[in-house]
């Protein structure tokens, strides 16, 4: 399960609105044959990615790396499957899905192939969705619920949030070696496109005015061709330089107001800024993600809020990015 809690984390926020989920494939012995984590909506489900590599593993047949779609994958493996799975586990972080979406249950799948194991992190709450684990434990798969309850329910942050009808909401923040988070560019290109990625994903993005006139900003997701969100600049002051480039992105709104209220009215928000706007909102934030350079620079170190509590980091280019909870 912790092998698939890493692969998930990876893609925390890439994956919204649908929630991050990682799925292992195993045998009798332990050996992992499959790992898979959900990379984005509307595509293949962890589970299914897992059983791919698995497929692949214990076949050698190759045409299945064509597949990318995910009811061709489910159709693939439903046909050539030839009792292979009935002896193997697979441990998933979140309850496999049980209806018919954007693409076919995953429950179905397992049922088609015979997995002899199934171990869920943590049930899925979704009126839509929940329902696999009790289904498969009713056509004799063995179900066991439970497994790394609590870091499989964080994971679901983002997700659980929007279920509740509440904004998730996390501070992204680049830092130096030493600790400085100003001064022009500090993360890698690699790192870059990373948060280019997660603002398509994010429909609201928060930042101080004081950064948005010195570091004149265009706070778009042009590194992987995306929709750039709209923008809330937090300020007292409301006069801006409107040559500055975030306010020419086609398809925005930037609104400017002295408090944080707006938040309530989207689904994923991304707050960047620096002490000053760390200092303004730490009572309102619970999660950050911080991309830390390898290099010195030169400047004052950042103080990050107390009680921060690392959840997952990766190297991303020559950086690491971690998720932190407060």
């Amino acid at each position: 399960m912790r092998h698939a809690l890493k692969e998930a984390w990876k893609y925390q926020g890439l994956t919204f609105p649908n929630p991050a989920v990682g799925a292992v494939v195993s045998d009798d012995a332990g050996t992992i044959l499959g790992i898979g984590a959900h990379q984005k909506a509307g595509e293949a489900h962890a589970e299914v990615l897992a059983l791919k590599e698995a497929y692949k593993k214990l076949t050698n047949d190759t045409r299945i790396d064509d597949l990318k779609d995910a009811t061709e994958l489910h159709t693939f493996l439903s046909q050539k499957h030839q009792g292979r799975f009935h002896t193997l586990s697979l441990h998933v972080t979140l309850e496999p899905c049980h209806h018919y979406g954007k693409t076919p249950p995953c429950s179905h799948l397992i049922h088609t192939l015979g997995l002899k194991r199934l171990v869920i992190g943590t049930e899925d709450e979704s009126n839509t969705a929940k329902g696999g684990g009790a289904f498969l434990a009713s056509k004799g798969v063995e179900v066991e619920e439970g497994c790394l309850k609590e870091e499989c329910a964080a994971l679901l942050a983002p997700f659980t949030c929007k279920e509740n009808h509440k904004p998730f909401v996390f501070f992204k923040l680049a830092l130096s070696a030493n600790g400085v988070a100003t001064g022009g560019l500090i993360s890698s290109e690699a790192s870059r496109i990373m948060v280019h990625r997660l603002r398509v994903r994010c429909d609201l993005l928060v930042i101080g005015g004081n950064t948005v006139r010195i570091d004149r900003p265009v706070l778009d997701a042009r590194l992987c061709e995306g929709k750039a969100p709209d923008v809330l600049i937090y300020s007292h002051t409301p006069t801006f330089d409107r040559s500055i480039p975030l306010f020419g992105i086609k398809d925005r709104t930037v609104f400017i107001e002295q408090n944080l209220e707006r938040i309530q009215q989207y689904a994923m928000v991304m707050i960047e800024g620096g002490q000053g706007m760390l200092d303004a909102i730490q009572n309102d934030v619970q999660w950050y993600l911080l991309f830390r350079s390898p290099h010195i620079k030169e400047g004052q170190s950042i103080l990050l809020p107390k009680g921060l509590r690392e959840v997952f980091s990766q190297t991303i280019g020559e950086d690491t990015m971690s998720w932190y909870v407060r």
